[in-house]
């Protein structure tokens, strides 16, 4: 017959701690479908554990019949081997130990010493190394033989076996004895428990984490077995291609395991499993409700289904009238119905449900993932803003048992205010159908001053407790101004300020008194601050004040008041600062003075920083002073003196007497300042 072989032939599994090698794909059984594999329930503990299922004889003829002609003397219906004497421990009986045993007998009494089926132990023999059926098997290698059962023979050192464990015997042997120590017997350690039965267990697709997981429930202590020893169950696409290959994420150990068995021996759970139907799984408030039928073919009595959410399992008797079971049933009656709502923990869950057999008969009637709501309120506090008064906030909040409003109670810092959140809001009767729209609240409360935790409860009624649905940090201002001067500049003859001012009685602009040398200026704090407006929403960004005073040269007291408005509180200091005017120099550079026929020629710049307007220069030539205006291009200084512009040059030829003359340029200060000297310089004018 021909077989095919997967490509993904090296699969990893655990043998008490170390690592084995998966190495065969099935031949096809009659009618076999990858839909019949159930990951939960692969093998049953009475097959599984049927020690006696075997004698020398039939398994002599069974290895006979599949080797079909052994090509190298080696192969399992020929081969003999001496075997050693064991103790009888936890796990097995005494083995009495022969010289050249053939494997058959070998197989045989390990089945018996260590209640093993030897149905198991050659499907594993043959989905590990193939040593039962197929070419491999006609003429098997050393190395195949010496990790048999693929026991202790890690991966990651290439499959080379322990040689502790190494050789048919040993093989055989051990991995029958680790089947018996999965389940923990008396006299061992409770260390396996990874894949216990009993349970909802996470089993990896593939040895590549990447690859997914799968949530099995676990039935029985063989299934276990099988997945302590190959710990990955099969994916949809190893199942859909049940004798070749899956996908990069396939692992077939399992699935091999299955359908050689099917092929070989029958049906490995060998009985009859439970029917059903999940017909109906929804989520409610903190429960769930499954509703369906389940029986067992063997007996018109009802039976049981268990419903798990998460791990925690809750065992219902399916024995509710079902006249359209007992139709589809003949003789079994009506009493296989299940209809219950049953409580669940809020959240996201996985619900399956089973329909149980007694003595171990199982079937999985559905899984699906629901999200659970809380019997706890839930709500949003949506907005919460410091406004004249205290806290304006607004939000919602719902009890999922009622439709009627509950209460919300609002606290800013330690204070608390009871609210009923009873405004209409379409939006949360479109989120919450059934629970209609009155479950709004909007309302200002009061808060002490200061920055505050503005915290929003929804107030339980019936299951569940109080549920805080939203914090705010929220600075709410003083009754009295509060601000600040947060810039006083001077020019030459000027002082200006900058700030702002809110008083928390009111929205409105407030007055502002600027004091130069205690003298006061009255403004209004009514200019754009949007940062002002982003830390007191409820008060817009109309709180910024700026002004300019003329001053004179010298110190002065700047100090900045906010006007208090409203019954409370009083006027507040807004700042103070000590600023010097000054009177800038004018700069400038006396660039070339020359004598010329009737005079002397002059050539520079001047510029005053305290005006934006052009300035002379004085050319003193002995006692005769003449006005030079600035005003002509000079792009070298505006690229220096940034702020100077373009036209601050002069050029001039002023008056002079023959003869040697001393001339000096002054540039003139635009306040009356002192006038500096550019420079002087002897010529001779001819």
């Amino acid at each position: 017959m021909k077989r095919l072989t997967a490509a993904l032939a090296a699969v990893a599994v655990v043998a008490a701690g170390l690592v084995g090698i998966d190495a065969t794909t099935p031949t096809p059984a009659q009618a076999l479908s990858g839909g019949e594999f159930d990951p939960g329930y692969v093998i049953s503990d009475a097959v599984f554990f049927n020690g006696g299922a075997m004698s020398e004889a039939q398994v002599q003829s069974f290895l006979t019949a599949q080797v079909g002609g052994c090509t190298n003397g080696a192969c399992l219906d020929v081969l003999r081997v001496d075997t050693q004497t064991r103790a009888a421990d936890a796990m097995c009986g005494r083995y009495a130990g022969a010289g050249q045993e053939s494997v058959a007998r070998i197989i045989a009494k390990v089945g018996a010493a260590c209640g093993i089926n030897p149905q198991v132990i050659l499907v594993t023999l043959q989905k590990e190394q193939s040593l039962v059926n197929g070419s491999t098997a006609k003429g098997p290698s050393a190395a195949r033989l010496e990790r048999a059962m693929g026991y202790a023979c890690p991966d990651n050192v290439g499959g080379v076996c322990d040689p502790t464990y190494a050789g048919v015997y040993n093989q055989i042997y051990r991995a029958a004895w680790q089947f018996k120590r999965y389940a923990n017997p008396a006299g061992t350690s409770n260390f396996f428990t990874r894949y216990a039965p009993g349970a909802n267990r996470g089993i990896q697709y593939n040895p590549n984490a990447a690859c997914g997981s799968k949530t099995v429930y676990v039935h029985n202590q063989a299934t276990a077995n099988l997945y302590y020893y190959t710990p990955y169950t099969p994916n949809a696409a190893a199942l859909g291609n049940l004798y070749g290959t899956g996908d990069g994420c396939s692992a077939y150990g399992n699935r091999n395991f299955w359908v050689y068995f099917n092929s070989w021996f029958g049906s490995p759970t060998g009985d009859t499993r439970p029917v059903g139907s999940l017909d109906v799984l929804t989520a409610g408030v903190e429960s769930v409700r499954v509703r369906g039928w389940a029986l067992d073919p063997r007996t018109s009595d009802s039976i049981q289904v268990r419903v798990y959410v998460g791990s925690v399992g809750t065992p219902l008797n399916a024995d509710q009238n079902r006249p359209d079971i007992a139709a589809a049933y003949p003789g079994k009656g009506a009493a296989h119905g299940f209809d219950y709502t049953i409580k669940a923990a809020a959240g996201r869950q996985e619900v399956c449900v089973f329909a149980v057999a007694p003595v171990e008969k199982i079937s999985g009637l559905g899984c699906r993932t629901v999200t659970i709501a809380s019997a706890s309120p839930v709500g949003s506090l949506d907005s919460a803003v410091a406004v004249p008064g205290g806290v304006a906030v607004r939000g919602w909040t719902l009890d999922p048992e009622t439709s009627a409003p509950i209460p919300a109670h609002v606290y800013a810092g330690s204070r608390g205010t009871a609210l009923v959140a009873d405004r209409d809001r379409p939006d949360v009767a479109r989120a919450w159908p059934g629970l209609g729209a009155a479950h709004g609240f909007s309302a200002t409360v009061k808060s002490p001053t200061g920055t505050q935790q503005v915290c929003a409860y929804g107030i339980n009624t019936g299951r569940g407790s109080n549920t805080q649905i939203g914090c705010s940090s929220v600075r709410v201002p003083t009754d009295a101004p509060q601000g600040s001067l947060d810039a006083v500049t001077t020019t030459s003859d000027s002082i200006s300020v900058r700030g702002w001012a809110l008083d928390g009685d009111t929205t409105s602009a407030v007055a502002t008194h600027v004091y130069v040398d205690g003298r006061a200026r009255a403004i209004v704090a009514d200019q754009s601050r949007a940062d002002i407006g982003r830390i007191f929403p409820g008060y817009g960004a109309g709180h910024g004040y700026s002004a300019t005073f003329p001053a004179a040269p010298g110190e002065h007291r700047v100090c900045a008041y906010g006007i208090n408005t409203g019954g409370s509180g009083s006027n507040a200091l807004l700042g103070c600062r000590t600023v010097t005017v000054t009177n800038a120099a004018p700069v400038g550079s006396l660039d070339a003075l020359s004598g010329v026929a009737g005079g002397i020629s002059v050539r520079g710049w001047a510029w005053d920083p305290d005006t934006s307007a052009q300035i002379p220069v004085h050319v003193r030539v002995g006692s005769r002073a003449t006005a030079v205006p600035t005003g002509s291009s000079r792009t070298d200084v505006a690229a220096r003196w940034p702020g100077a512009g373009a036209t601050r040059g002069f050029e001039a030829v002023v008056p002079a007497s023959s003869g040697e003359q001393t001339a000096c340029v002054y540039a003139i200060d635009s306040t009356g300042g002192a006038n500096p000297l550019l420079g002087c310089r002897t010529v001779r004018v001819p």
